[in-house]
């Protein structure tokens, strides 16, 4: 009797379908999943918490028809690190198409995955010293190397931090400031060296260290220090989750070495013409020496209008007298009929 009832209650408080179902999570192994992250993804963009390169509308921008997929990439890339997905999409940052995480999330990931102690940095001051680096530059179509000098006060900076498992001290490779003036860094337009020099030894150093000891935190992504660092152009960071770029630093190098040959011959400093020819005299005598002789000769034997208007006349006595007799046998037939 018992066993009948407990059957019966069973049937009377069927669970629901929901709660038999296999555990989905976000990701692109099943079509469940993908359409979970999806759903997941429509809930984000909707948000204004979230950065301006992962909602579907901006107010200055209007509407970005690639927000969705963004979020997907972000809710992707949190569940394989087992992040929270607003955390990732806050930090993490697109640099002409390439994803780029900031320094701090990369210094946050190490100190929290458990197995390091929190990271320190030790600066040491090496004194002023004058570095030589290396510079290359087009100038009139040709790609030339200049060598230049730095005056810096030169510091060197070390990551480190206790493994746990090992208690063993781990260090990053050393940065110096002589480092990032060889590199190319330290003289770019707008570079944080010059004015951030110990903030950016530090965050460089976190990054060396997060490669070497922990990849799986990165998944291969550099910061946008090293981005801009390491980039022939210019990227700056529009206020709107994305970063701008100079229009000239796009140009290339055929653009630079035209832009060059037509300054030729002014001084760039104070903007003086040095050279005594103007470039259209220059390009008429380009145009005369261009030209064969057999032309210039066809041309000298050409006549003047004057005396093309000579032979005009000329050839139309030539016809009148022609006509003439022909014209005087025609009436003589005519009076003898």
């Amino acid at each position: 009797m018992t066993e009948t009832t407990t059957k019966l209650n069973e049937l009377k408080n069927i669970p629901p379908s929901e709660t038999r179902m296999p555990e989905i999570s976000p990701g692109f192994g099943s079509l469940q999943s993908f359409e979970l992250m999806q759903r997941a993804a429509k809930l984000l963009i909707t948000s204004t918490l979230v950065p301006a390169a992962y909602r579907a509308n901006d107010d200055k921008k209007g509407p970005n028809p690639n927000a969705l997929a963004n979020c997907v990439v972000a809710l992707n890339m949190s569940h394989r690190m087992n992040a929270d997905p607003l955390m990732v999409m806050q930090n993490l940052y697109v640099v002409e198409g390439r994803p780029s995480w900031s320094s701090q999330w990369i210094i946050a990931a190490i100190n929290g995955c458990g197995r390091f102690s929190p990271l320190r940095f030790e600066i040491k001051e090496l004194g002023e010293k004058s570095v030589e680096y290396i510079s290359t530059f087009w100038e009139n179509r040709e790609k030339k190397t200049k060598t230049f000098t730095e005056k810096i006060k030169d510091k060197v900076c070390v990551a480190w931090a206790i493994e746990k498992g090992t208690g063993e001290r781990i260090e990053s490779p050393p940065v110096s400031i002589e480092m990032a003036v060889r590199e190319g860094w330290y003289s770019k337009n707008g570079s944080k060296w010059k004015t951030m020099d110990e903030v950016m030894l530090r965050y460089r150093t976190a990054s060396f260290f997060g490669k070497l000891y922990a990849p799986e935190l990165l998944m291969g992504l550099q910061t946008v220090e090293e981005i801009n660092d390491a980039r022939v152009i210019d990227a700056t960071p529009d206020g709107y989750g994305g970063y701008s770029v100079d229009i000239n630093s796009l140009k290339s190098d055929e653009q630079e070495s035209a832009s060059s040959a037509e300054t030729e011959g002014v001084d760039k400093e104070t903007g003086e013409i040095i050279n005594t020819e103007s470039n259209s005299d220059k390009k008429i005598e380009k145009e005369k020496t261009d030209i064969k002789p057999e032309v210039i000769q066809a041309k000298n034997d050409e006549p003047s209008p004057e005396e093309q208007e000579k032979i005009k006349k000329q050839l139309i006595d030539e016809a009148n007298k022609e006509q003439a007799p022909r014209a005087a046998r025609s009436r003589q037939n005519f009076d003898l009929e």
